[in-house]
Formats: C-alpha cells, sequence, structure tokens
C-alpha cells in the first residue's frame, strides 16, 4: 500500500478533518486547527489532557526527528474513535492565532 493510500484510509469520511502536505509527511487539521501528523504511514495526535484521556498508555514518541512526542494511535481502523478523538483534541485547542 502506497503512502497516499494509507492516508487516504486513515481520514476517509472524517468530519472537519483535512491534511496538508508538509517537508514529506502531512500535517492533520481538525477544524482548522494542528491536531496531529501522519507520518512513515502512522497517525500521530498532540499530547493533550483530552487526548490523554483517550489514549493513556499509548506510546509516546517524535513523529520526526527533532520534533516533541506525540501520541502513536495505534488503532487507526476504528474511524468512530479516530473522529470522535480528534474532534475532541480540537475543540480543546485554541484558536489558531491570525496571521499579518
Amino acid at each position: 500500500m502506497t503512502e497516499k493510500q494509507v492516508l487516504e484510509e486513515i481520514i476517509a469520511g472524517l468530519p472537519e478533518v483535512r491534511v496538508r502536505a508538509m517537508m514529506g509527511e502531512y500535517v492533520l487539521y481538525c477544524r482548522e486547527k494542528v491536531v496531529g501528523d501522519i507520518c512513515d504511514n502512522k497517525l500521530f495526535v498532540k499530547i493533550t489532557p483530552v487526548s490523554k484521556n483517550y489514549l493513556e498508555g499509548s506510546p509516546e514518541v517524535p513523529p520526526y526527528v527533532g520534533a516533541k512526542p506525540y501520541y502513536l494511535v495505534e488503532n487507526t481502523q476504528n474511524k468512530a474513535f479516530i473522529s470522535e478523538l480528534l474532534l475532541a483534541v480540537a475543540d480543546a485547542l485554541p484558536a489558531p492565532k491570525k496571521r499579518k
């Protein structure tokens, strides 16, 4: 399976979720807030109090060299769980700063 196919499989059917290619990997947006990354065909979600409730015990690893740790989401097949997780994380994050 190609990286693009994996990416499409992970985000297919998720409401208010989009990706943007960046530096050879993908940044995951939900409700226009950065909630995670997709790197090396793996889903990573920001570590927040909300994501900790959903993913406690999941590995905390950097998605790429030099990055802060994120939660590695190992069960990407459960779309309802992923959707609920991403929406909850997005709702808990502050609004993005406006660019000048």
